[in-house]
């Protein structure tokens, strides 16, 4: 046990999805993987171990923000023999060319925090996802855009600190840096996979345009997450074989 985390060694799989709602890790588990056991329910933040297209998977949400995701990141690298971390969660765009429901697979991301400065000795600390990671879901996800309307982009994401900003500037700031999705959690998943030299991605559903005022309901947040759901799942398996 940590902490935060009450599982057992052994009860993770080297690889984890993370989502930060613990209930939609529930549905993860329930509707896409066999086999499941409940491993951590510390706090509520639930956590599943299960069989995914014949290999071991789990699953565990992270909570909201760059430090809570950090600390189950932290502890599930450095205490539970995790690998690999992939973030599948939601965020918003500001860009004209995406649109609700599109898919962005996060090559960096920048911040408004001071943690990945705390923690990189004062300097700003590039936060980049995996490279093998971010090359099989690249490849994965132009596989199911040829099966299905499924539009995918790669670039930058923005973690923000506040949810709520009151400046009013910074959608114009974020389309001038070609920022494709704003979240809360990337840039400090990111930096603890680098100091723990593990491996991390983050793949996000645009649930808001921040732009447009447009936005998901409560409902279409729950079904409209599977695409992202299920290329998280394929990059997760695919990254154990050789590109």
């Amino acid at each position: 046990m940590t902490p935060h985390i009450n599982a057992k060694q052994g009860d993770f799989a080297d690889i984890v999805l993370m989502p930060g709602d613990p209930l939609r890790a529930k549905h993860i588990a329930n509707a896409f993987l066999t086999d499941v056991i409940e491993v951590t329910n510390l706090r509520n933040m639930l956590g599943f171990t299960g069989s995914y297209a014949n290999r071991r998977l789990s699953v565990m949400g992270s909570g909201m923000g760059m430090p809570s995701a950090s600390i189950y990141a932290r502890e599930l690298f450095s205490e539970f023999g995790v690998k690999k971390i992939i973030r599948v969660g939601t965020c918003g765009t500001a860009k004209a060319d995406i649109n609700l429901k599109h898919i962005i697979i996060g090559m960096g991301a920048c911040t408004d925090s001071n943690i990945n400065r705390s923690r990189f000795g004062g300097y700003d600390f590039a936060a980049i996802a995996d490279y093998q990671l971010l090359a099989c879901a690249a490849v994965a996800a132009k596989k199911m855009a040829l099966k299905s309307p499924f539009r995918f982009h790669i670039g930058n994401l923005f973690s923000t600190d506040l949810f709520y900003n009151p400046d009013t500037t910074l959608l114009d700031l974020m389309r001038q840096y070609q920022i494709l999705g704003i979240e809360m959690e990337a840039a400090g998943l990111y930096s603890v996979a680098a100091e723990c030299g593990t491996q991390a991605l983050t793949i996000c559903t645009v649930t808001d345009h921040l732009q447009r005022q447009e936005k998901l309901s409560t409902d279409e947040r729950q079904t409209s997450l599977n695409d992202a759901i299920e290329l998280s799942l394929t990059t997760a398996i695919s990254s154990y074989t050789d590109l």
